[in-house]
């Protein structure tokens, strides 16, 4: 049981598709790896287990018919509990939603069903998505199965940590400013964040409408190539998705790196690193190298207007989304959130407005500046080793534990201002044994190629195939 729970996301749907395994014993084999473990981890908020048994057993019966044709048939998924399904519970990690039922369901959901997956639980993850720790008040910290007594990254806390130990082959996040790749990182699984508009967020619950994308965590590169395959493409009920087809992401995937620049900047993105993250940040250019990448040294533009713009956009527009709950239920939101949306009233109407104004141009620009020398940019996800839960608890009242807790975030919310799809990797660990993430960032729609670079670092390393010890009961 315990080695189908350790496949791949792609690896068991050929299991299932070819009967080396049922539907129903892959469940059971995730739900072993979530019973040893969840007292300890808090990866789950809720889960439906007569459900997904049914399910499963569905999903057999409807191979042995022959109509199991599906890329995800038969895969047992859990996701961040924000993504609506009508009639099931939809926390948002929230007191103030605890007891939300939706009526209507998230496309993204009903795009991974139809591709003969099912959803069976819903996953912890920071309230309404807003820290890039795994701290939850209101539901527990979530822990990660590498070392219970460190963040799991958030905002989609749960999700990372679900894949990692092994409950789950796959798990949609959401990533405003980071909480895709953040999770990935310090769980060392993988996960990506597509070009703004790539994926519908009809459904989904909203932090800051400009920034907010949907996407997948999962084992490997080629895992999130399946899911985002999925789950990509125009949506009706969401007008901003964009009208453009979606590839096979799958399809590029042979480990070839040749022709293609990885620029590999000089300035921002390695600042103040530890030095821990700087080596395995080395190694991994290397090993693109030696698939045929050719290292470019970058100098990236606009990184003070694009940091300062970000938190301008993300603070409003969330202020804008909680306004009402602000005035009437404030004493429901932890003390860290509830001082940050307040905050949020603070942020004039001018800077707002400048924040907006300038997106466009930058995004020109830096596409222009950066990606006429470059296929992909990458760098390290997280500039530090990961740190405690408690140093970076924002509602303990210690006076730099608001800082650690922002410095997680800083490589990763230029590029929601940006809107480009970026993704990361495992690429290997600090000297106390937790993952350290590596990132690679596209130009606009450019998600092939960024899971191309990811997909071959991958084929040349073995760090996306370890295990927390934990999950190896």
């Amino acid at each position: 049981m315990t080695d189908l729970a350790n496949l791949s996301l792609t690896e068991a749907a050929a299991a299932i598709r070819t009967r080396k395994a049922s539907a129903l014993e892959v469940l059971e084999a995730c739900l072993v790896q979530l019973d040893a473990q969840e007292a300890a981890i808090n990866a789950v908020i809720w889960i439906d287990r007569e459900y997904a048994a049914e399910a499963a057993r569905a999903a057999d019966i409807a191979l042995a018919r022959g109509d199991g044709t599906g890329p995800l048939h038969g895969l047992p998924l859990a996701h961040k509990d924000m993504y609506y399904q009508a009639g099931r519970l939809s926390s948002c990690g929230s007191t103030i939603r605890q007891d939300f039922r939706p009526t209507y369901t998230a496309t993204v959901i009903e795009r991974l069903c139809a591709a003969g997956a099912y959803a069976f639980a819903g996953l912890n993850m920071a309230e309404f998505a807003q820290n890039g720790t795994g701290h939850n008040a209101h539901y527990g910290d979530c822990r990660n199965p590498w070392s219970l007594d460190h963040i799991t990254g958030g905002s989609s806390s749960g999700s990372g940590a679900a894949v990692a130990a092994r409950y789950t082959y796959a798990a949609l996040g959401s990533d405003t400013g980071g909480s895709i790749r953040l999770p990935a990182a310090a769980n060392g699984v993988s996960g990506i964040k597509p070009t703004q508009t790539r994926v519908s967020r009809y459904g989904v619950m909203p932090l800051a409408f400009s920034a907010d994308n949907v996407g997948p965590l999962a084992r490997t590169a080629r895992d999130c190539a399946r899911m985002l395959t999925a789950i990509a493409g125009h949506d009706p009920r969401d007008p901003t998705s964009a009208a453009m087809p979606v590839p096979d992401y799958e399809a590029g995937l042979n480990g070839d790196l040749r022709g293609l620049r990885v620029g590999v900047p000089t300035n921002y993105f390695t600042e103040g690193c530890d030095g821990p993250v700087l080596l395995a940040f080395s190694e991994a250019v290397k090993a693109l190298q030696a698939r045929g990448a050719q290292l470019v040294s970058i100098t990236v533009p606009y990184m003070d207007a694009i940091a300062a713009y970000v938190s301008v956009i993300s603070r409003a527009e969330a202020g804008t989304i909680h306004a009402q709950w602000m005035r009437e239920r404030p004493q429901d939101y932890a003390a860290h959130i509830n001082s940050r949306l307040f905050a949020s009233l603070a942020v004039p109407a001018t800077y707002y407005l400048e924040a907006q104004s300038r997106r466009g141009p930058i995004l020109k620009a830096f596409c222009a500046d950066m990606f006429t020398l470059v296929d992909v940019i990458v760098s390290p996800t997280i500039r530090c080793c990961l740190p405690t839960l408690a140093a970076t608890n924002a509602d303990s009242g210690q006076t730099d534990a608001v800082e650690k807790a922002m410095g997680i975030s800083i490589n990763t919310r230029p590029f929601n201002y940006l809107g480009l799809p970026t993704a990361s990797i495992n690429c290997g660990f600090d000297p106390s044994g937790l993952p350290i993430g590596l990132q690679i960032a596209g130009r606009p729609f450019g998600e092939a190629k960024v899971l191309k670079v990811a997909d071959a670092y991958q084929h040349e390393t073995d760090w996306h195939t370890k295990i927390p010890k934990m999950a190896k009961a």
